[in-house]
């Protein structure tokens, strides 16, 4: 059947891990790869997958999800980028980790696969969803047609993403505290001309913002609901939320 989406459910496990090597990719990005022998049965089959982060808070941990933006399982290293928001555990945890320190993950529960056999892809989302925005464009097949916007605060903030495909890369300017409004994205949208064929896309970001642009593709442009999807992957004043925005 074309289009057809794939789930794969991953045995839920919890893992101890080292952080093995912290680089600063942006003033508001930090990449940690971590370490350890129980990463010889992770597995993470999607692009958007998200793993739970268990950060030190007391005697209860802080739950965060991320996004797995690379794995090598032969030398068992798994890479996540963290963008930083607001001041919390988690934040706090990312900007003063070192090589050895240790955390717990969880996950992922599932991988939801989107076939590749549309016609073209759009991608839109924020800081937060620019590790699987970048990990989905080097996973794209040789020449696919794919546009991703991507708002972020400034030029400095904006990343070189590899990529075989073809792109048409967008990057949308505003301050972080006016993350939950789509209005720039919605204005960069306009510029995007409507292609022929089948088309996939993908949204994520603050909550406010991924639901205005889910409802510009398909009230507005009249996108047909099964091949969009949109997660809400923060919330602004909200912290820790993660939201399924698809009907």
């Amino acid at each position: 059947m074309r289009h057809e989406i794939i789930r794969i459910r991953h045995e839920a496990k919890r893992r101890t891990l080292s952080v093995q090597q912290v680089e600063r990719l942006s003033p508001a990005m930090i990449r940690i790869v971590f370490g350890g022998k129980e990463l010889a049965d992770f597995a993470s089959a999607a692009f958007d997958d998200h793993v739970k982060l268990f950060f030190p808070n007391g005697e209860e941990a802080i739950k965060r999800d991320y996004t797995p933006r690379a794995f090598d399982r032969k030398a068992e290293r798994l890479t996540i980028d963290f963008a930083l928001h607001e001041a919390g555990p988690a934040t706090d945890w990312a900007a003063a980790a070192t090589a050895g320190d240790t955390i717990d993950i969880g996950g992922p529960r599932m991988s939801t696969i989107v076939p590749e056999d549309y016609d073209w892809w759009i991608l839109v989302g924020d800081e937060a969803s620019l590790p699987a925005i970048a990990r989905r464009l080097e996973e794209m097949p040789h020449g696919a047609p794919v546009t991703a916007l991507v708002a972020v605060c400034g030029s400095e903030e904006e990343q070189c993403l590899a990529t075989d495909a073809a792109l048409d890369l967008v990057w949308v300017h505003r301050p972080l505290d006016r993350a939950n409004e789509p209005d720039a994205m919605i204005a960069a949208l306009a510029s995007i001309e409507p292609r022929d064929g089948d088309g996939f896309v993908w949204i994520a970001g603050e909550s406010t913002f991924a639901r205005a642009i889910r409802a510009e593709f398909i009230e507005r442009r009249g996108h047909p609901h099964p091949w969009i999807k949109a997660r809400g992957y923060w919330k602004k004043g909200a912290p820790g939320a993660h939201e399924k925005l698809d009907d």
